[in-house]
């Protein structure tokens, strides 16, 4: 992956701190259905899962820092815009299985990075593919890789069904569980960081039987699309690090709707996470 010059980090912290409070309220608005993804994105995760609450209200985020998260179904993007709107990181699409790397994440990676924005990439999980394995040395090699410059999360890992194989991937939760322990262990050997799990309750209870095998090492990235103040999270982890809380958010610089997070904590606890302290 190309070298990008390092933002100082009184200039990111600085940046994450600015407009935070003034962000929570104005930031996003409700916006027009998607249209139906022709690969799979992390947009069509509720609709495919038991726990689709439906649309949420978006007319205020939940309390927690702003963030997005985008694939190249959400076409070009402006990054200055997006972190001038109040949003302070974003996970970007890299990768999906062993054979498919976003054409965007280039450009969306280093754009967000130079915009002053904590980024990071995401890998959509094909357990019908491949192990999981080969698939975190894939994601790893193609921009998963993780960055000690103090704007760069741990890379995260996208857990949901997908209309290209059957729920669950046709595997048992023992099966799933082994093939997450395989993926997050070599990518931490390959990064030195625990990957970021992404799930929803009602995938992860279904497809990996509620595990806890992950709770103390992995943070959660957890999809639960509502307008409660708090999101559901899975069984056998006890809090969220992420939530996706809405599918159908409007985000200055970006056209059509967006992924809409938060983060659960401070700016300050963001940034030690983008620097493993």
């Amino acid at each position: 992956m190309r070298s990008i010059p390092r933002t100082p980090r009184s200039t990111a912290l600085s940046l994450l701190l600015g407009s935070v409070l003034a962000a929570a309220g104005t930031l996003f608005a409700p916006a027009a259905a998607a249209s139906p993804a022709d690969t799979p994105a992390m947009a069509r995760h509720a609709r495919e899962t038991p726990d689709a609450p439906g649309r949420a209200d978006v007319s205020a985020a939940p309390a927690g820092i702003p963030g997005i998260d985008v694939s190249h179904h959400n076409g070009t993007i402006d990054w200055p815009e997006v972190a001038g709107s109040g949003v302070r990181f974003t996970y970007i699409k890299a990768t999906e299985g062993t054979g498919f790397k976003s054409p965007a994440f280039n450009t969306n990676y280093t754009g967000s990075y130079r915009a002053g924005l904590i980024r990071g990439a995401y890998h959509f999980a094909r357990p019908d593919a491949s192990g999981g394995a080969a698939q975190a040395e894939y994601f790893a090699s193609n921009g998963g890789a993780w960055s000690a410059d103090g704007q760069t999360l741990p890379g995260a890992l996208d857990l949901e069904d997908t209309s290209a194989a059957p729920h669950c991937y046709g595997k048992s939760p023992s099966q799933i569980v082994s093939w997450v322990r395989d993926f997050s262990d070599t990518y931490r050997d390959l990064t030195g960081r625990d990957v970021v799990l992404y799930t929803s309750a009602g995938w992860w209870n279904d497809c990996a039987g509620g595990s806890g095998a992950f709770a103390s090492t992995n943070p959660l990235w957890v999809a639960s699309w509502t307008s409660a103040d708090r999101p559901t999270v899975p069984a056998g982890f006890g809090v969220h690090t992420f939530w996706q809380y809405t599918d159908q958010g409007s985000v200055p610089g970006i056209g059509g709707d967006t992924d809409l997070n938060v983060f659960n904590g401070s700016a300050e606890r963001l940034l030690a996470l983008a620097d493993n302290t």
